[in-house]
């Protein structure tokens, strides 16, 4: 669609569009980042917890990995219906519950005593944070058209290695300064001080966000319709693709997504899940050492994935900006295993797979939304996103498995480089002109 002036409220001296993308961006971006750090926070601290938890409750490395995984079993059972359930009850009011819940369930994660107590608050946690990031991805597609998504996804998605940078070190240090405090082991502080952001942001929500463009009263009428019709625009131009939930579950090319982002989420998991196994495996001691080293590959993805967004959008090219990285996360996992014992040069590698594959995880979602819309597209991102996410449950468990079979971590990053060089499969059969726009 070519840019319109809005009939008033927009000054003549800029862009209208950068103006107003810019307006919405600072409303809506930066709150959905914060919540989705906190998410992803609280989503893969067992990685940190997995170094003191694992001894003092005599777990084996099958049943560390099956209970990191099992979280994906709530997230693809509660995906979908919560997705439909946002359009409903209204995205306000239904993140800051997803927030509130999910806050407290990590919280109880201090009372798990056995397996079964672990695999319990796992699955739940994940039925409760189902509903978030597809949630969070449809919410954006209602404020920015397809061709400023990409960087806009890369920037949210950034919330996953600020998470990394942030979270790593601050999770080693809650375990080795209050580890028996009050009775409590380290762990169990990190996971008590580490719910508490999502509580504080589900009361927030209820003040921050609003529902969908026609209830921001800090837009002007005319810039409400201005991305109204820009929206409309990019769903007249995907009207050949499912429109309905039943044509959406019958869709080939939805299911190639779903297999496309599951590959992208089996590196995506295997990386922040083995994250300080790996580094502490190169002759790295102390939480705090862990926890810094840990951080540096997810520094280096926040840079590679917004330049790659920026790049995507600018282009309007989507599929080479998945290709590429994928190929590049799998050469980076083959690195690592190669030099397991090289801090220096398995820190660079295991970087290089962090800023491939989260760069794909960013850049992915350029393709579904832009060819779904509507119902369909809630419909259709809960599903991609579900199908993809139970990689997060493959992904630790394979891992596990292969160690406790072989004694080593590298043949768990064989299997994650084959994973993705496979996506990279997929996603060049998909034809450039449904989706370079």
């Amino acid at each position: 669609m070519a840019l319109q002036k809005p009939a008033s409220g927009v000054s003549s001296t800029e862009d209208p569009a950068r103006k107003i993308h810019a307006k919405v961006f600072r409303h809506v971006v930066p709150f959905l980042i914060v919540c989705y750090v906190i998410s992803y926070l609280d989503r893969v601290n067992i990685a940190f917890a997995k170094l003191q938890m694992q001894q003092s409750r005599g777990f084996s490395e099958t049943v560390f990995g099956f209970g990191a995984g099992v979280f994906f079993m709530g997230y693809f059972l509660f995906g979908l219906p919560s997705n439909l359930l946002m359009l409903k009850a209204g995205a306000r009011n239904w993140i800051a519950c997803i927030l509130v819940v999910w806050g407290l369930l990590s919280a109880s994660f201090i009372f798990i005593t056995t397996p079964v107590s672990y695999y319990v608050l796992r699955f739940l946690l994940g039925a409760a944070e189902a509903g978030f990031y597809p949630g969070a991805i449809l919410y954006l597609t209602c404020w920015f058209p397809a061709h400023r998504r990409a960087r806009i996804l890369a920037l949210f998605v950034s919330a996953i290695p600020v998470a990394g940078i942030f979270g790593n070190p601050l999770s080693g240090w809650i375990m080795s300064s209050c580890n028996g405090a009050f009775n409590l082991q380290g762990w169990q502080w990190m996971f008590l001080v580490e719910a508490l952001p999502a509580l504080l942001a589900g009361v927030a929500a209820l003040f921050v966000l609003d529902n969908n463009v026609a209830s921001a009263t800090w837009l002007s009428h005319a810039e409400k319709e201005f991305l109204v019709a820009e929206i409309a625009a990019d769903a007249e131009l995907s009207r050949s693709q499912p429109r309905s939930i039943g044509q959406v579950l019958r869709s080939g090319r939805v299911w190639t997504l779903c297999l496309i982002y599951f590959a992208i989420v089996m590196g995506q998991y295997g990386l922040t899940f083995w994250m300080p196994t790996l580094v502490k495996t190169t002759g790295v001691n102390g939480m705090q050492n862990i926890g810094l080293l840990s951080a540096i590959p997810f520094l280096c993805a926040v840079v590679a994935m917004n330049l790659c967004g920026r790049s995507s959008d600018a282009r309007r090219e989507r599929r080479w900006h998945l290709i590429v990285p994928a190929a590049a996360a799998a050469l980076g996992f083959v690195g690592a295993a190669a030099y397991p014992h090289s801090t220096v040069v398995s820190l660079a590698f295991l970087s290089l797979a962090a800023c491939g594959v989260l760069t794909c995880t960013a850049l992915f979602w350029s393709l579904p939304t832009s060819v779904l819309s509507g119902t369909a597209a809630a419909a259709g991102i809960a599903l991609i996103n579900s199908v993809g996410n139970l990689a997060g449950f493959a992904s630790p468990s394979l891992i596990g498995w292969l160690k406790d079979a072989t004694h080593s971590n590298e043949y768990g990053m064989f299997a994650l480089a084959a994973i993705l060089l496979c996506s990279c499969v997929l996603v060049a059969r998909i034809p450039a002109r449904l989706v370079n726009r």
